[in-house]
């Protein structure tokens, strides 16, 4: 069975960090690309992050690019997001993705996706 389990949001101050886990279950994370995504109250669930580690490669929202940082431990079959500089518009649910195709994937769009947990909750208080 196919199973993404996130772990790690919390309160937060702004200014503050926090590191999100996605642990993944039957099936090789280093096989699919992982993506962030959170959904805020009353709006679209936004990419925020990819990572393919076959392919090497890493991708941002420009809303979080420079402050985030996306991670995988294959030994650990897990994906992370290291979120710095926290501010109260990264308040939302965060969830992670799993999409089986990599070549020609639109790492940020959610309809690209397969697999989904069921979210962690951020909030970062002003």
């Amino acid at each position: 069975e196919v199973r993404l389990v996130e772990s790690g949001g919390a309160l937060v101050q702004a200014g503050g960090s926090l590191r999100l886990s996605c642990a993944a279950y039957g099936f090789i994370v280093d096989d699919f690309a992982i993506g962030w995504f959170r959904q805020a109250p009353g709006k679209e669930r936004e990419g925020v992050s990819c990572i393919s580690t076959s392919e090497d490669i890493t991708f941002y929202a420009a809303s979080v690019k420079g402050r985030f940082t996306i991670s995988s431990d294959n030994a650990k079959n897990s994906v992370y997001l290291r979120m710095n500089n926290l501010k109260p518009e990264d308040t939302a649910v965060y969830y992670c993705a799993a999409a089986r195709r990599i070549a020609g994937l639109d790492p940020l769009l959610r309809w690209e996706y397969d697999y989904w947990g069921q979210g962690t909750q951020v909030t970062v208080s002003s």
